[in-house]
């Protein structure tokens, strides 16, 4: 039997909007965003909880206090996402930033949720950087679903891709700046089915590639827009 590559429907979305939670934490009330994609969800993520490529079923992207001192963060995560009910392995961010007024960007069948706190801000490439202690949780924070299956290859790709689109959006909105020094992305793709073939390519100009950077693109220009 041929391996076939499935066309979805452009029009559907890849992920729903999040759930928005809050809890009280050291006298401060915090908003969180919860997704919960269930089985059949393979994710590559920077984030502190559940990063590198891996089945995921769920995606916890959690304000912290921007005094935050605490050691163990990814424990922190999982503690929060399964006191709201989220169950298996999942991935958790976190951020300094009002989670709670995210950004959202879709392109046949793609979308991405922006969340962005960019006070503490530059470019990647600066002299001497990397000898000191860790940045304050800032971030520009990306989660971004595509509806197709993706190779591993192809999964890395998405990041580059995420990231180019992020610098795009950051520059065009007149930001002299490539983010953040603790940004972090997740990227969802499908589980490959039985006889299902994995997409290779998820560069700007490959077909979910081009509707990944330009969802990215929107969502990160509506996050970064000033009041």
């Amino acid at each position: 039997m041929t391996a076939v590559v499935p066309s979805p429907r452009t029009g559907t979305r890849s992920l729903a909007h999040p759930r928005r939670l809050t809890r009280e934490e050291g006298g401060e009330l915090l908003h969180a965003l919860l997704w919960v994609t269930g089985p059949g969800h393979r994710m590559i993520s920077s984030a502190v909880l559940g990063g590198g490529i891996g089945e995921r079923a769920w995606v916890l992207n959690a304000q912290v206090s921007h005094g935050y001192r605490r050691t163990d963060p990814g424990r922190h995560l999982a503690g929060l996402a399964a006191g709201w009910g989220a169950r298996g392995p999942g991935a958790g961010l976190m951020t300094a930033a009002d989670v709670s007024g995210y950004a959202h960007g879709h392109d046949e069948g793609v979308d991405a949720f922006v969340t962005a706190g960019i006070d503490v801000r530059g470019w990647a490439a600066v002299p001497g950087a990397g000898t000191g202690g860790a940045p304050a949780p800032g971030t520009i924070n990306i989660v971004a679903a595509v509806p197709v299956s993706l190779g591993d290859a192809a999964l890395v790709n998405a990041v580059a891709t995420v990231t180019e689109a992020k610098v795009q959006a950051l520059v065009e909105s007149g930001h002299d700046c490539s983010g953040t020094p603790t940004d972090a992305v997740c990227v969802i793709s499908r589980t490959a089915g039985p006889g299902e073939e994995e997409h290779a390519f998820a560069g700007p100009r490959s077909l979910w590639g081009a509707r990944l950077a330009r969802a990215v693109h929107r969502a990160v220009r509506a996050a970064v827009r000033e009041p």
